[in-house]
């Protein structure tokens, strides 16, 4: 990783894009410490402060600590990767969707155009619900319109952050949505490790806790690895073409199927939808909030292992629907048999099919369950050990997946930039 980013850093082109990332991130950082007005931010910091370990906590690690600032950026991204979530659904339920999947990039820019529509409706129910929900108590508002100017900054603090996060896409190094979640979780390693020692110096005892938390992280980073590095090669043979005097194929090859084509993306959209019911608690301390405080949160008894068979079924479901989208059985065995490739002890064409889907849907199962347990393995451990560890394995496995994402994004960027050398 490390002698990829050198060399990616000794190309001008791959520098630029990599100084424009950095910016754009800085950028992130600097609006991230603009506080939103009318807001008490003492009030705001006792109630973070009664909540030492439980789901405010977490929250607040996600979106990088603009939460507990309350800045402009309090939203975050989250609205926006829930609706390319509600978007990519509703685009296999509604015909007019599919067609417009199927136009290439216009249609990819009108889907985009309405996935930004309904991240800003999402992001406005969200404001709202910080403002005269959760936060109800720090609001220093006269009039209505500064309760409208409270809403507003943080919808226009999650619209700025999606233009953001496009122009890293198109202009850096890519993964521009990612790579902000990515910068605002490690943004809290300082302030953890910091707390962590002043609770060692306060309990001897925690250093063991905290040795323990270490240990599973590193076996965490080396299973994402492994897992998302991992692949499943199917040989493939092509037949012997002769046109006019010389011959064409009869080489071998292979098909390199991943075991985690998707990367990260399951376990951000699992704790994305995951966060909707715990957003929610939190509004009021009605009824409703408790039992779904008590049933579909880490903080419940009961909800721990609600929550962490919910999230291992989405993780799964994510992961296939994923796979799906980019892995089309149909067109690669029709392509294969175009160009004169087959598989050796399987027929061209529906056979073939068939074959890679049972081959992709026994490597997609243990790629989603492995990040599924991955992800649920540190919470249930500090609630068994009674740890109040905040950067738990969804956080770790996101950073690892990340890193390993930009680091193939800038090879590939290498390995193109030497192709059109040769080119020319």
């Amino acid at each position: 990783m490390i002698s990829t980013l050198r060399n990616a850093w000794r190309i001008p082109d791959i520098r630029k894009k990599m100084i424009f990332t950095l910016l754009m991130l800085f950028v992130f950082r600097i609006g991230s410490a603009i506080p939103v007005p009318y807001m008490n931010k003492d009030i705001i910091r006792s109630i973070f402060e009664s909540n030492q370990g439980g789901l405010l906590q977490f929250m607040d690690l996600m979106a990088g600590g603009t939460f507990s600032n309350f800045s402009i950026f309090a939203t975050n991204i989250y609205p926006y990767i829930t609706a390319s979530i509600v978007i990519q659904l509703l685009t296999i339920a509604i015909p007019k969707l599919e067609e417009l999947a199927k136009q290439g990039e216009e249609g990819k820019k009108k889907i985009g155009m309405y996935t930004k529509i309904t991240a800003i409706v999402l992001a406005t129910i969200q404001a709202s619900g910080y403002t005269f929900g959760l936060f109800k108590q720090a609001l220093e508002t006269t009039n209505s319109i500064q309760t409208l100017i409270v809403i507003i900054s943080m919808v226009a603090g999650t619209s700025f952050l999606i233009w953001l996060g496009d122009l890293i896409t198109e202009n850096g190094i890519g993964n521009g949505t990612s790579l902000i979640i990515f910068i605002g979780i490690i943004s809290a390693l300082p302030s953890n490790t910091i707390s962590a020692f002043r609770l060692m110096a306060a309990d001897p005892t925690y250093i063991i806790k905290l040795v323990a938390f270490l240990i599973v992280a590193l076996i965490i980073i080396a299973a994402v690895v492994a897992i998302t590095q991992g692949e499943r090669r199917i040989a493939v043979q092509y037949a012997k073409r002769v046109v006019g005097r010389k011959m064409y194929g009869g080489q071998s090859t292979h098909i390199p199927i991943k075991v985690l084509m998707t990367g990260v993306l399951p376990v951000i959209f699992a704790s994305s939808l995951l966060a909707v019911p715990q957003t929610i608690a939190m509004f009021n301390d009605g009824p409703l909030s408790q039992w779904m405080l008590n049933y579909l949160t880490p903080q419940g008894a009961v909800g721990i292992w609600v929550y962490s068979i919910l999230n291992i079924l989405l993780i799964i479901f994510f992961t296939y629907f994923y796979t799906a989208i980019q892995f089309n059985t149909v067109e690669y065995a029709k392509n294969l048999q175009q160009n004169g490739g087959f598989v050796p002890g399987i027929r061209p064409g529906r056979p073939t099919s068939e074959y890679l889907g049972k081959v992709v849907n026994r490597i997609v199962i243990v790629g989603g369950l492995g990040l599924a347990v991955l992800s649920i393995m540190p919470i249930i451990l500090s609630k068994i050990f009674g740890m109040n560890i905040n950067f738990g394995g969804t956080a770790i496995i996101i950073v690892v997946g990340v890193v390993l994402d930009t680091v193939k994004q800038l090879e590939a960027q290498m390995l193109m930039r030497h192709y059109k050398g040769f080119l020319k």
